[in-house]
């Protein structure tokens, strides 16, 4: 980033006073190489801080000068998971034992420790249902029979929670957006599995906290605590929570985008998922195939995130970006990414002419629309205009998800607009109260 002299900003091209002070907050950890040596040195040990979990970005900061310079192979590292403390696992142990009513709540550290099947195992030894954050949406597939699939501010999954007697939290910090910030009850025992002391204990002092890899202490519960034969209330919830969607105030659009999505849709595709109505009512309420299916900017709330991280995800497997218009107009360019690569990416609009969420804020509090309304782009000729076929639909029914399976099989870019105005759902913070 500088032509090395130590204190001195010399006004390279590009060069600012102190950039890894700017991407200080959002990295785990911050490198700042100034010989060729440290290179050698600092690189490796930046990619094994990156894939240790808790696993998270990195910055390097290596001056432009050193860049052509010769340098040995220094592409070695090592990877290796945190053992927990016996001690803490046989506690762990004798408390599930000891419970009655269990639930799971499982947060992002599941999917980042690959932990699906130890989990899946000790829900069943337990009996326990199983509920997730938004970062570990597909840890579990949506008919397994201890999955609630639904978020914890749906009242039914919120009795549940609270009706346990102990809560088994494995990879979690409970971040405020799943919480209602820290206002819903807890089950009056709490036990923590996670990698990261950070998190162990940041938001709910837990009565047992276990350091150390999920995947090894899951797999102790699944084998040292006694098979449990409790009632299964799953279908109960799920009972409870599909009537009151259905008596819902925001109408049957958003349960009719869900079934349109998820009919066009195969385990193969990622859904990216804006910060806008429509994608909070998938985050929370649709049937998310598998670990990583579903991505979603999470704790910071990024407007506008869907288009282009759909860019890179598409190199991977087939992309829907789940969009707002507010949202997508403010990277639109990307389009041309898309367009010039020929990437698998179909990008779903739902357009309700503006900002839906404000101004569903503004209504609420019943306050003058202000900043919320937005002019629409004739959509057809902006898809056009980058040679991308473009589909226009008024019904999120039937001729919305046709024209997603015949988007989605077509292959490469795509764009479909649907024209509709949606009431967020209870996952939001204006709803939490109702």
């Amino acid at each position: 980033t500088a032509l090395a002299r130590p204190g001195v900003v010399r006004g390279v091209l590009h060069e600012s006073a102190d950039q890894a002070a700017l991407f200080a907050p959002l990295a785990k950890a911050v490198y700042r190489p100034r010989t060729v040596g440290d290179v050698v040195q600092q690189v490796p040990a930046a990619i094994q801080t990156a894939l240790t979990c808790p696993r998270g970005p990195v910055y390097v900061d290596i001056p432009t000068d050193l860049l052509a310079r010769p340098a040995p192979p220094c592409l070695s590292w090592a990877v290796t998971r945190v053992a927990p403390h016996e001690d803490d696992v046989d506690r762990l142990v004798a408390e599930l034992a000891a419970a009655e009513r269990i639930v799971i709540w499982a947060g992002g550290g599941v999917v980042q420790a690959d932990v699906a099947p130890e989990l899946a195992a000790a829900a069943a030894r337990l009996s326990a249902p199983v509920v997730t954050s938004w970062a570990a949406r597909g840890v579990l597939p949506p008919a397994h029979p201890w999955l609630v699939g639904f978020p914890p501010h749906e009242p039914a999954v919120a009795e549940l929670i609270a009706g346990a007697d102990l809560m088994l939290a494995v990879g979690t910090g409970f971040d405020g957006t799943t919480t209602r910030n820290w206002t819903m009850r807890r089950p009056p025992r709490l036990a923590c599995v996670n990698v990261d002391a950070t998190e162990l204990a940041k938001n709910y002092p837990p009565d047992v906290a276990v350091l150390g890899d999920a995947k090894r202490v899951l797999a102790a519960v699944a084998v040292r605590v006694p098979p449990r034969t409790a009632a299964n209330p799953i279908a109960d919830v799920r009972a409870a929570v599909q009537a009151r969607l259905a008596a819902d105030p925001s109408g049957p659009e958003p349960v009719r985008l869900l079934e349109s999505i998820e009919a066009a849709i195969d385990d193969e595709v990622t859904v990216i998922a804006d910060m806008a109505i429509p994608g909070y009512w998938w985050v929370g309420y649709g049937a998310v195939a598998g670990p990583r299916r579903l991505q979603y900017p999470m704790g910071w709330g990024t407007l506008g995130y869907a288009l282009p991280a759909s860019v890179g995800a598409a190199t991977v497997r087939p992309v829907l970006a789940l969009c707002g218009d507010g949202g997508l107009l403010m990277g639109v360019g990307e389009l041309a990414t898309l367009a010039q690569e020929r990437l698998p990416v179909t990008v779903l609009v739902v357009d309700d002419g503006g900002y839906g969420m404000l101004r569903y804020d503004q209504q609420r509090l019943g306050d003058p629309h202000r900043g919320v309304d937005l002019y629409s782009p004739d959509w057809a000729q902006l898809g056009a205009a980058f040679g991308i076929p473009t589909q226009l639909v008024g019904d999120l029914g039937n001729p919305l998800q046709h024209a997603l399976q015949q988007a989605l099989s077509a292959g490469g870019p795509q764009l479909v607009v649907a024209a509709a105005r949606l009431i967020p759902p209870l996952t939001t913070s204006p709803r939490w109260a109702d």
